[in-house]
């Protein structure tokens, strides 16, 4: 790859992969390549980002859809004449489409962290509650020492969702809580906002002690609401 290609890109190192790549080869084609140039290899952009050739398709694929791009038989991808809607559209919708995906996301853990909750209140052992306790206590050091707690946040959501008995869940909270790491961590970093984290996982352990899966239920849904709220209203 010629060097003035090689030096507009950098190692990604975001958990959205496909998206930092997007945004790599976008900056790219408007400082440095002209309507008509080829595009680097997939093979090319995966090892010089350090990424996988899916991200590298997936970011291509994105910026096709917005005209940048143009994939053509034998010649591979090609850059576009751009217009004024190619440059200016996907920046104006850039904000509202990660608005709306989050706003989709944190509507998926409401519809299933509250039920997860309830069916671990029923189901729960001895060890698994002890082991929910040492992770807000964990939570409760680094908070008071000034520290990110984010860890733990999502360790005790994850200790639920094992607590409910079904493996499969386990995946799907792991892929969200992933898609969801940038606005948690923004949404952590409000002041107050740990705190509230923290008392909010008190009470959600409280019901599951008791076997209570109603209050279980309704503890973890106001703090969903509790977090989407912050979130939507940072971002």
């Amino acid at each position: 790859m010629p060097a003035a290609i090689q030096s507009e890109l950098e190692v990604i190192r975001r958990q959205k992969v496909y998206e930092a790549v997007a945004e790599q080869i976008e900056r790219l084609i408007l400082r440095k390549l002209k309507p008509g140039d080829k595009l680097p290899s997939e093979r090319e952009l995966a090892e010089t980002l350090h990424v996988s050739r899916s991200s590298i398709r997936d970011a291509i694929r994105s910026l096709e859809l917005v005209g940048l791009l143009e994939p053509r038989q034998g010649a591979g991808t090609i850059v576009r004449e751009p217009s004024a809607d190619t440059l200016i559209q996907p920046f104006a919708d850039l904000l509202k489409r990660k608005r709306d995906l989050v706003s989709e996301l944190l509507d998926f853990r409401r519809m299933i962290e509250p039920p997860l909750a309830a069916r671990a209140a029923e189901r729960v052992s001895k060890e698994e509650i002890l082991e929910m306790e040492k992770i807000l206590e964990r939570q409760e050091v680094k908070l008071a020492a000034g520290h990110d707690a984010m860890g733990e946040d999502a360790e005790f959501h994850y200790r639920i969702a094992l607590a409910s008995g079904n493996s499969v869940v386990i995946r799907v909270l792991d892929l969200l809580m992933d898609m969801l790491r940038d606005t948690r961590q923004r949404a952590l970093q409000v002041p107050g906002r740990p705190s509230r984290s923290l008392a909010g996982h008190r009470l959600i352990l409280g019901a599951i002690k008791v076997g209570d899966a109603h209050e279980a239920h309704r503890a973890m849904a106001l703090h969903i609401q509790d977090i989407e709220e912050i979130v939507l209203k940072n971002f």
